[in-house]
């Protein structure tokens, strides 16, 4: 278009500069000539201008788009439709979420579905760590999740939330519904809430008495137990001192007295509190025990 425009500009210059003056007849066929041309023109740039308006208004965008609707119901109507939704890793995930974030149903032409656009959406839900979409044709929408686990419940600030592995909350899930989980307490439990619940692990007897774990000043933890009993952990080597304390009660039995604090805080030695008028049972060899 711009092209022919620049061409019959310039040739209609270069026309009126170097014509000279003619007969009447030859100048009114040189009228009509050039009549001829500007009516070609406005019929061209009429049809540019229709094409240009359809386009803004999107009614090839609409052509296309029906064409390519047609063109799936015809591939569903020779039995490349959705039948059956195989999901593999589903625990907790809900299925009608499932299906609304495939956005398929029964009978949906399968190359309907994106299955990246699909896999996007699934790992937006609640619980979805990773997700893997996959067209098995003819028929089937295979599915692979990877949930979140739920590690510990965290109260900050008087609320309470369901934390993962990794420390990160997960939306909507209530913590009433895992109260078998330990629970940390501070700003900061959840960064390190992982290597604290491995190390309670490492000795389930000790474990088994845990009521919370309170983070400190972003450094160390200090263990609740069954009983009101606190157990104040060294900021470093915080397993070290845990393995010693399950040894202490396996041989002495600490917990079942009227303690209060264990401080394991000093490498070298622990440092209990007890309730007051309290005495700790002496051992044979006449130490404090």
């Amino acid at each position: 278009m711009r092209f022919l425009f620049a061409v019959t500009s310039k040739t209609s210059k270069h026309r009126a500069r170097r014509t000279p003056r003619r007969r009447r007849g030859t100048r009114y066929a040189v009228d009509r000539r050039r009549r001829a041309i500007v009516a070609a023109g406005a019929g061209t740039a009429g049809i540019v201008a229709t094409a240009a308006w359809l386009t803004v208004n999107g009614w090839f965008a609409q052509q296309i788009e029906s064409t390519g609707r047609a063109a799936l119901e015809a591939t569903a109507r020779a039995g490349l439709k959705v039948e059956d939704v195989l999901v593999e890793g589903r625990r907790r995930t809900a299925r009608s979420a499932i299906l609304e974030s495939l956005g398929v149903a029964r009978d949906t032409p399968i190359l309907a579905l994106d299955p990246h656009a699909a896999r996007r959406r699934l790992e937006a839900l609640p619980w979805v760590r990773r997700a893997t979409v996959e067209r098995r044709l003819p028929d089937t929408v295979f599915v692979r999740l990877v949930e979140r686990r739920p590690l510990a419940v965290w109260q900050y600030r008087g609320r309470l939330a369901v934390i993962d592995e990794d420390g990160a909350v997960i939306p909507g899930a209530r913590a009433e519904a895992f109260a078998d989980l330990p629970l940390v307490v501070g700003k900061d439990a959840p960064a390190d809430a992982r290597a604290l619940i491995a190390m309670l692990d490492s000795e389930p007897d000790l474990r088994r008495r845990v009521i919370a774990a309170v983070r400190m000043r972003a450094r160390r933890w200090d263990v609740q137990l069954e009983g009101g009993v606190s157990v104040r952990l060294p900021e470093d080597d915080p397993a070290r001192a845990w393995t010693e304390l399950a040894r202490i009660e396996r041989e002495h039995a600490i917990l079942a007295r009227d303690v209060i604090t264990i401080d394991l805080r000093l490498p070298d030695r622990l440092i209990v509190r007890t309730a007051p008028g309290a005495k700790l049972r002496r051992n044979d060899t006449g130490k404090e025990t």
